[in-house]
């Protein structure tokens, strides 16, 4: 599992530079290279994804085993629980608020007098962008957060290149949905009051780039069910 996503994350950066290199006179959309290397970290991708529903029931059975008889008292299992569900590793569920952004169509212009005509990068969904929303959603007392319906833990990293979302070792192409469970009108005015978010609707409005909030009513947000190992860099001996 570590080295697969190792490997999606490595495969993203070669993608990058490539990308980098035939800007400088290739036609990128119809290298075939890069082209063979996207189907590479997808199928990396779809293979990262039936290994965590593999390692989730795995990790289910071993539960039911632990709690048939692990000596502990309630106080140490409700203890537990209560670690377990701070942790995320344990399903959610509550009214909730839905986010989705979205790239702007390729060919926008500005819609606001006063606005220079668009670069590509102000037409589609930046890493700051998801990060942004993820934030204010925590600060506005989010109890947990569903990110294309993969539950985000304390060591959850949501990275894009270009304007694809790498997410704990799987790959997802915009639109992107923001899902999570808390009082409605906090996470609503949360989102309202950062001021990344207030960047961002500069280009909602000038440039068309896609936002939605919405109530999304009950929710239930599973598990995360992951590893949650760290992992950390040491000194050399």
């Amino acid at each position: 599992m570590r080295l697969l996503t190792v490997g999606v994350f490595a495969l993203a950066g070669l993608i990058f530079v490539t990308s980098f290199n035939t800007a400088r006179g290739t036609n990128i959309r119809t290298d075939t290279a890069l082209l063979k290397l996207s189907d590479l970290i997808r199928d990396r991708s779809h293979k990262n994804g039936e290994l965590d529903e593999a390692n989730s029931a795995l990790r289910k059975k071993v539960e039911a085993l632990a709690e048939r008889d692990d000596g502990s008292t309630e106080a140490e299992d409700a203890k537990l629980g209560a670690l377990e569900k701070s942790a995320g590793t344990k399903p959610i569920s509550g009214p909730s608020v839905s986010v989705t952004l979205d790239d702007a169509p390729p060919d926008a212009t500005a819609k606001l007098p006063g606005y220079p005509e668009p670069h590509p990068n102000d037409l589609v969904i930046h890493q700051q962008d998801l990060q942004a929303v993820v934030n204010a959603l925590w600060k506005g007392g989010a109890k947990g957060i569903e990110v294309m319906g993969q539950r985000l833990i304390s060591t959850s990293a949501v990275r894009c290149v270009g304007n694809t979302l790498i997410l704990q070792g799987r790959v997802y192409s915009p639109p992107y949905n923001v899902t999570a469970v808390g009082d409605q009108e906090k996470l609503k005015q949360a989102l309202a009051e950062s001021p990344e978010i207030q960047n961002y609707m500069l280009y909602v409005n000038a440039y068309g780039l896609g936002w939605k909030v919405e109530d999304a009513g009950k929710t239930k947000l599973d598990g995360y069910s992951g590893t949650v190992d760290l992992h950390y860099a040491k000194p050399a001996s």
